[in-house]
């Protein structure tokens, strides 16, 4: 936290060197930096679940499309596999030697693995050997993911001005829906100046090459940032620390579950629209543009929100709506299919999810002190997109292939839903809360 907002030691902890001051004015481009990086490497990682048909196609030829698609989206899971050890690995890095080279190692991971999945020959070109290096391509930016949260989430609220911590780190969950905005606004033009074939082909590598062109332009904003881990050591080391907060950071993943589960099926509208309602590629990948839109709106929104009425509430009310509302909007979904009953349901979930997330993704940090923070959600966080958030689009795509039911994802949906509602009334409020130093 900035050095204005720092609060006295905590029992059994050594006062901590103040950290580099910020200032209560925090300029631009320091928040620029943090959001910019975040976006690029998540735009990565959702281009992969937009364009999932096609990349099925290229690398995952099957028997039919279904078996196809459904290859192709267990390789996206498995992106997930590596997000705990990253999340242990560079969260642990953040809390020892700092932010900004935590996040500086995560920009590199994510160059590797966009660079091999955008320049990786088909199945039909190079066989077997296609498929395995998407794999290790997924590993690689799992790992980046899994240690990107924590540490940036940390920097967002110790830079904060006091009072505006819900505000600052909400720019968090924006920077993914600025992703998945410009992900879906880069499909969307594909999928009017290119042909089916086009796409198939070759039009699929387009938002990964502009991912590769745009890195750099992180890579440098991010080396400007400040630093604001002080370098004074607790009394009590990490390990320790760790131990004493694991039953908030088991809370952690039991908030990340619901959230994760319904910004999955958000991206997966897409799919869902090609695969299951037939929509035309354009009109699916357009209602990415608006998922994209209400997170980025909406995250602020929740945010700005929690830091006038709390985090609890902001938390919890929306996460309820979305335990009600998914299975009415599938069942309308289903029954009038349009581009507007597309737009709305989508609109709806990843609003409802944005809102909800932002005061879940502050409220961890808060709770913890500033040597273990990034370690702490970001394994808290690696852990439940991990195990939740990794199977979503593999689970939903089973259950509708396996049940024929297509409001299969809504089920899914309000059955995770009510876990994490009742792991977030159970939280303290930390809106007021001097950060732990």
């Amino acid at each position: 936290m900035i050095s204005q907002a720092a609060g006295p030691a905590m029992p059994g902890m050594a006062a901590a060197a103040p950290a580099p001051a910020v200032g209560p004015r925090v300029p631009k481009r320091v928040v620029a930096a943090t959001v910019a990086g975040n976006a690029l490497e998540f735009y990565d990682f959702i281009t992969y679940a937009f364009f999932a048909v096609y990349i099925g196609q290229a690398f995952f030829p099957a028997s039919t499309p279904f078996m196809s698609l459904l290859l192709s989206v267990g390789v996206f899971g498995v992106g997930f596999v590596f997000r705990p050890l990253g999340g242990v690995l560079i969260g642990a890095y953040a809390d020892r030697a700092g932010r900004r080279p935590a996040m500086l190692l995560t920009i590199g991971l994510i160059t590797v693995g966009t660079m091999g999945l955008a320049l990786t020959p088909s199945y039909a070109s190079i066989g077997i050997a296609a498929p395995l290096i998407v794999v290790f391509c997924r590993l690689v930016q799992g790992l980046a993911l899994g240690g990107e949260v924590g540490p940036a989430s940390a920097f967002l609220i110790e830079i904060a001005p006091p009072g505006r911590r819900g505000l600052y780190s909400s720019w968090q969950l924006a920077s993914q829906g600025i992703a998945s905005l410009t992900a879906g606004a880069v499909g969307t033009g594909l999928s009017l100046v290119l042909s089916h074939d086009e796409l198939v082909a070759w039009g699929w590598r387009v938002p990964f090459l502009l991912c590769l062109a745009l890195i750099p332009v992180a890579l440098i904003l991010r080396r400007s940032m400040p630093e604001t881990l002080g370098h004074g050591h607790a009394a009590e080391p990490p390990r320790g620390q760790l131990r004493r907060h694991s039953g908030l950071i088991v809370m952690a993943v039991l908030l990340i579950l619901g959230g994760t589960v319904s910004t999955y099926v958000g991206n997966y509208m897409t799919t869902y629209a090609i695969a299951t309602l037939h929509f035309p590629a354009s009109i699916a990948l357009a209602a990415t543009v608006v998922g994209g839109t209400g997170t980025l709106v909406f995250s602020l929104l929740g945010g700005w929100l929690s830091d006038r009425i709390g985090r609890r509430p902001v938390m919890l009310v929306p996460r309820i709506a979305l335990a009600v509302l998914a299975l009415p909007l599938f069942l309308m979904l289903n029954a009038w299919p349009s581009t507007a009953t597309l737009f709305l349901a989508t609109i709806t979930i990843t609003a409802l999810t944005a809102i909800s997330s932002t005061a879940s993704l502050v409220v961890i940090p808060e709770l913890l002190p500033r040597r273990i923070r990034a370690t702490g959600l970001a394994v808290g966080y690696a852990v439940g997109v991990s195990l939740f958030g990794g199977t979503t689009q593999f689970v939903i795509t089973w259950l509708i292939g396996a049940t024929g039911d297509p409001t299969s994802p809504a089920w899914y949906v309000t059955l995770t839903s009510i876990i994490t509602a009742i792991a977030m009334w159970t939280l303290p409020e930390s809106r007021d809360r001097v950060l732990e130093e």
